[in-house]
């Protein structure tokens, strides 16, 4: 699978589940959320736009991604939505890896560039360096309606927080090329 299947296949409303664990603090932490995950062209103009504001051609970008979140957070009840816009950029030599774009990063709330891989087994990692602190998720299909990230972050020399989330897809579901390449993934392992 390459990156732009993983992001069709990951197109769609899914529900949430993370629970964080903050190891300074030696305490954990639920959250839940509704993401809405949709696809964009690499010629879609919000792409094209965050190309141009981290200063890299569009026309490198592979493709790219709306993500809108609702949700709540086991510790203050207040709701945390959002959204953000995804653009993929391959590395010429390794279309396996490269840059991933962010209007608006995790972490912070603030534009960020990352890197991405997809490993041999289907599964995504993402590393995000930010002025304070580092991240790497890991993204995976348990099924083709079961998504399954792991994550961790590093703040001033030792990791603060580290994250497992379950997603389900709700309702619809993909489409039939994406989900047999996804049948072909789970059926492999």
């Amino acid at each position: 699978m390459d990156i732009k299947e993983f992001f069709e296949l990951s197109g769609g409303k899914w529900f949430s589940h993370r629970t964080s664990h903050h190891l300074a603090f030696k305490q954990s932490e639920d959250g839940k959320s509704d993401i809405v995950i949709e696809s964009l062209a690499k010629d879609h103009p919000e792409v094209i736009k965050l190309c141009q504001h981290n200063e890299v051609d569009p026309n490198l970008a592979s493709c790219g991604a709306r993500v809108t979140w609702n949700g709540t957070m086991e510790w203050d009840e207040e709701k945390h939505t959002g959204s953000t816009v995804l653009a993929v950029v391959p590395d010429e030599d390794n279309p396996n890896e490269g840059k991933l774009l962010r209007e608006m990063g995790y972490a912070e709330k603030a534009p960020v560039a990352g890197r991405y891989k997809m490993g041999s087994d289907d599964t995504l990692t993402l590393t995000t360096e930010y002025e304070t602190m580092w991240s790497e998720e890991r993204l995976w299909f348990a099924s083709p309606n079961l998504r399954m990230r792991v994550g961790v972050l590093k703040r001033f020399g030792g990791f603060s927080m580290a994250t497992l989330t379950t997603e389900i897809r709700m309702g619809g579901g993909q489409p039939a090329e994406a989900a047999e390449a996804t049948s072909s993934v789970t059926s492999d392992q």
